[in-house]
């Protein structure tokens, strides 16, 4: 995210239908996208029960965002940690992303950075 740069919503909220662990999912609240011209952004807030299991300093690969109970379509990177409000999850994906298989024409994304390799 480029500090400066335009940033506009992205289409209309989709409705969170996934199944979650048990007590935990009507519990964190997912903000609507945002995109710049070459990510789509959104923040994800979990309560602060499930935010004390957050390892301190580190950005979560897409197996530990999940089993904490965030649901999102695929090809999301957890790409920044906000110090001030550690509990608030920064996620973005390359634009284009196809939400189904996480791809960007047929390439992968890099879980470290969320940019297209190859």
């Amino acid at each position: 995210l480029v500090v400066g740069s335009a940033l506009t919503p992205c289409g209309p909220r989709a409705p969170n239908t996934a199944a979650a662990p048990a007590g935990m999912a009507h519990e964190i609240e997912y903000s609507d996208k945002y995109c710049d011209d070459d990510f789509e952004y959104r923040h994800v807030i979990l309560p602060k029960h499930i935010a004390k299991q957050l390892p301190k300093g580190k950005l979560l690969a897409e197996n530990e965002w999940r089993g904490l109970g965030v649901q999102q379509s695929r090809g999301w990177v957890h790409y920044c940690i906000h110090k001030p409000e550690p509990h608030i999850l920064l996620f973005r994906r390359p634009r284009g992303t196809d939400p189904q298989t996480g791809l960007v024409n047929g390439k992968p994304i890099d879980p470290s950075t969320g940019h297209v390799l190859g």
